[in-house]
């Protein structure tokens, strides 16, 4: 004879099927409720030297800017960022982006040589340590008005990667043409008529070319970086009155 479940059985088996929609429920809630994952944001995301290329170039694609305006008590320096320098362009785009030169100042003031700039004692953002790959281009030379990045020196960096942070703009002096013919011979380089003409008559500094990746120009605001280089100095041609500045990009 069939037999048939008591009404304890029944409920009992109600009881676990119940609980099993009721999981299957909250498990798809609570896999509905995970987000997608978000990319990383080039923004905002950390620079190191295993990310730098990829986030960089992310940001450049994002922030095409490439004019940018230093301002500081002497006046303002308006300055055209090469795209064809996109890493250096993008940082430093983002690092004006993100407030981190208005805490800087022009620290170190050689007159007749270069004003540098994007460092200060008195700095209260922070970031990563890292190096941007260098982007040294030929047709970029040192005249009067270059914008380039610092770095240290090739016993420690003989990739000639640039500071994540520290820049300057090249003063310099009206160059002679024999002591071109000799920096041509150092760097195993060949001046243009053109460029030959700048050296002796805007001026520059022929010694950096090939060595430090230069990545803009002043295309306003030359007199500015006259004044700034005036600047008495003292100890590591520290400015004795510093020389704070602020940077936007436009």
């Amino acid at each position: 004879m069939k037999s048939f479940p008591n009404l304890k059985s029944i409920v009992l088996a109600l009881s676990i099927l119940a609980c099993y929609a009721c999981n299957q429920q909250t498990e798809k809630a609570e896999t509905e409720a995970i987000p997608p994952k978000a990319e990383a944001n080039p923004d905002t995301i950390a620079l190191t030297s295993e990310n730098i290329k990829e986030v960089l170039t992310a940001y450049g694609q994002k922030h095409p800017d490439s004019i940018a305006v230093i301002t500081t008590r002497h006046g303002s320096i308006k300055v055209r960022l090469f795209k064809d320098t996109p890493l250096h362009r993008a940082n430093f785009v983002r690092l004006a982006k993100s407030g981190f030169y208005d805490q800087g100042e022009f620290y170190r003031v050689v007159k007749g040589f270069a004003i540098q700039g994007g460092d200060s004692d008195n700095r209260t953002m922070k970031q990563t340590a890292y190096k941007i790959p260098q982007e040294i281009k030929r047709e970029y030379i040192h005249k009067k008005g270059a914008l380039a990045m610092a770095r240290y020196g090739d016993d420690r960096n003989p990739d000639k990667a640039s500071s994540s942070h520290n820049f300057y703009i090249v003063q310099g002096e009206p160059v002679p043409l024999y002591e071109l013919r000799t920096w041509e011979e150092k760097h195993g380089i060949k001046y243009s008529p053109a460029e030959l003409k700048l050296y002796q008559n805007l001026g520059g500094e022929p010694s950096l070319d090939t060595e430090y990746t230069v990545f803009g120009e002043v295309i306003e605001g030359l007199d500015v970086v006259d004044k700034i280089a005036e600047e008495q100095v003292g100890a590591s041609s520290w400015p004795v009155k510093i020389v704070p500045h602020t940077i936007k990009v436009q």
